[in-house]
């Protein structure tokens, strides 16, 4: 019998050898044909689902009996009725045919409600235009307007509201999950939480963008109606985790802490192989405002995120999140959501231990 330890070291394994492998082999292979259409009934649930349509329980179904033919998946189907969330997905027109369609192809076929958002309309895709200018620099205001889109569009339509990048991986029913032991009355968002120490405004921390971040419907209700007012809130800037953190504190959001009742790591700024194998920069220690702990350990089994990663990454982790299964072993559902037995440390004493581990690697290097 396998250990959870040994089974999880077993998969990550497998997960960077075969990413290697298809990076080696398969650069210039057409990315849709790792998952060819396998009917149409398939292909048109897709297409609903990524384009912002909500699903009936008819296309739940077919989506589900896609991915779960022989297993039981009726907690994960009251998740995707009783869990409302809206993800959108912050896009280019020249990240859309590849990028994006990667994003589409995978992850965002679990979801309800996906929208993208790109600086100008695609009505094939499709993606909302902004009017806003491509570039880093112009990340808050791309932000921004889709959030205001979103409010003024989408507000009832859900209960939680997160942001991704085209980048990013998400496993939603791991997303739902969380959430379902919150409340999206209280004026809260989540993400992993990073920190500016000493900075003059932002006291509480950001949820950094690249491993996405989830608004409450209470807090996207204050942004909807206070925001045009700050203009960290709205302004054309670059650094938009950072402007939308100091946002929402101006709003009286609160940034909340998303690890798991073992205190484990559940949105995630790198890529697998980078927090599996500790390859952070000096800038991670110094502004994580959680304990680092390296390898499979520190991931929480119901993850939700993991970011930097190509759309070859993505192929290659929708295999392994939705279809390899170890025979013979079956996998208990843990309950992770009663945080109320983890111990909260002091954020000083985390920086001071985060440091410590950077220049203990440092040493060993």
């Amino acid at each position: 019998m396998f250990s959870k330890s040994t089974f999880m070291a077993l998969v990550i394994g497998l997960i960077i050898g075969l990413i290697v492998t298809l990076y080696l082999t398969n650069t210039t292979r057409p990315f849709n044909t790792f998952f060819p259409p396998k009917s149409v009934n398939r292909t048109e649930t897709f297409q609903h689902r990524s384009s912002g349509i909500k699903n009936d329980q008819n296309n739940i179904d077919a989506l589900y009996g896609e991915f779960k033919q022989d297993e039981d998946d009726s907690i994960s189907r009251k998740f995707a009725n009783d869990v409302r969330v809206l993800i959108w997905v912050m896009t280019s027109p020249e990240n859309l045919p590849v990028k994006a369609k990667a994003v589409k192809d995978t992850w965002a076929r679990h979801g309800q409600l996906v929208l993208y958002f790109s600086s100008v309309d695609n009505k094939t895709f499709p993606a909302i235009g902004l009017n806003v200018s491509e570039g880093r620099k112009h990340l808050m205001a791309k932000t921004s307007k889709a959030f205001r889109y979103v409010y003024e569009n989408h507000f009832n339509d859900a209960d939680w509201f997160m942001k991704a990048d085209d980048d990013t991986y998400l496993i939603v029913e791991n997303l739902k999950y969380f959430l379902s032991g919150e409340n999206y009355s209280e004026p809260v968002y989540f993400g992993q939480l990073f920190a500016l120490w000493g900075h003059p405004v932002l006291k509480q921390g950001y949820q950094t963008g690249g491993a996405g971040y989830v608004l409450s419907k209470e807090a996207l209700r204050r942004f909807g109606e206070g925001s045009q007012k700050e203009i960290y809130c709205h302004k054309d800037s670059g650094g938009e985790d950072m402007n939308m953190a100091i946002c929402m504190q101006i709003l009286g959001v609160r940034a909340g802490r998303s690890h798991d009742a073992l205190g484990n790591s559940r949105f995630h700024q790198e890529s697998p192989v980078v927090h599996i194998n500790g390859l952070y920069g000096r800038w991670y220690y110094n502004k994580s405002m959680e304990a680092i702990t390296m390898g499979v350990n520190g991931l929480s089994d119901y993850t939700v995120s993991f970011h930097h990663l190509s759309p070859t990454d993505m192929y290659v982790l929708e295999f392994f999140v939705y279809h390899l299964r170890p025979y013979g072993i079956p996998i208990q559902l843990q309950n992770l959501n009663n945080r109320t037995g983890v111990s909260t440390i002091g954020e000083d004493k985390i920086r001071k231990m985060n440091m410590s581990s950077m220049f203990s690697k440092v040493k060993q290097e």
